[in-house]
């Protein structure tokens, strides 16, 4: 328990450690951008005066070290700050785009575990059989597609062509339970690669521990191949599944930038595309605290159940 607690209490420093480096790397590479929260306010036949005014009443004019210690001083107490250009609080946009971002983590997510786990079982059953070389050749191929193409592709036909699904969630506001229909496609392209990675993952794992010398040794002894598999076999195969469903998930709060853009979901990845086009520094360095601590979170509480799961296993940083 001792080496358990070290091992967490080191991975939550580094990870305090890699956020601020983060926080720090989004700032820098937001101020030199080209152009300002000022310029974006003044519009597109912006005044020079208009400008310097604006950027004198929002404080941009003060060293950029000032203005992050500022930020960094209010962080410390649970103000994530204000939107430069809305004059709203941080914390606000990131409340606001958090629930759809939630909404389809969770449907995919809900999705994923089911059928990657069964697909990558049914094919590990039937390794080297017709079964096997299909569900391994279709996740090859569905892995191989960009998920912008896709998400194009299931537009035209399903949306534009046959006219099944709304192309877009454009008017649906953040209440996207209200209209599931415009959820089923952002979620198809959001499944369509971990389902794959997952299964092909699952697959190996099965047949390593199928081949493995205690499942060999408990058939010897006349245990059935179901018990075999699915209580000797699966529980060792979960440990790489569970951190790569860890990485699936921060991918799915975090990376979702893509899928959200194409379909017009009000989620975390619009706020940040919209931040950034307005250089609003505030709330960039607030998705990126969001993103740190969510990505430290998420793999050391998989690392952790992998532990739980093989626990012969030893923990290492």
């Amino acid at each position: 328990m001792s080496g358990l607690r070290s091992f967490v209490t080191r991975r939550l420093l580094l990870g305090a450690g890699q956020t601020a480096a983060v926080v720090l790397l989004v700032f820098a590479l937001t101020d030199a951008l080209p152009g300002d929260a000022a310029v974006a306010l003044a519009g597109d036949q912006p005044d020079p005066a208009r400008i310097t005014a604006i950027r004198e009443t929002l404080h941009l004019d003060r060293p950029a070290h000032e203005r992050l210690a500022d930020w960094a001083a209010g962080l410390l107490h649970g103000d994530f700050g204000t939107s430069l250009t809305s004059g709203r609080p941080v914390g606000q946009y990131l409340a606001d785009g958090f629930g759809p971002t939630l909404l389809l983590a969770a449907l995919t997510l809900a999705l994923l575990v089911p059928t990657g786990l069964g697909l990558g079982v049914l094919a590990a059953r039937h390794e080297g059989r017709l079964a096997d070389r299909l569900i391994s050749s279709v996740t090859l191929a569905v892995y191989a597609v960009p998920e912008f193409a896709l998400g194009v592709l299931l537009v035209t036909v399903f949306a534009l062509k046959l006219a099944w699904l709304p192309p877009t969630a454009v008017g649906y506001g953040t209440d996207l339970l209200a209209q599931p229909a415009a959820l089923v496609l952002p979620v198809v392209v959001l499944l369509s690669r971990p389902v794959c990675s997952l299964t092909r993952l699952v697959r190996a794992s099965m047949i390593d521990a199928l081949a493995s010398p205690y499942a060999a040794h408990a058939r010897r002894y006349g245990v059935p191949g179901t018990r075999v598999r699915y209580l000797h076999a699966l529980p060792n195969a979960l440990a790489p599944a569970v951190q790569q469903l860890a990485r699936t998930v921060d991918w799915l709060l975090c990376g979702v930038i893509v899928v959200e853009a194409l379909f017009v979901i009000p989620g975390l990845g619009t706020v940040l595309l919209n931040a950034v086009a307005e250089r609003d520094t505030p709330v960039v360095q607030g998705l990126a605290v969001v993103f740190g601590v969510l990505t430290v979170v998420l793999n050391l509480g998989a690392d952790l159940l992998a532990h739980r799961l093989t626990p012969r296993a030893e923990v290492a940083a």
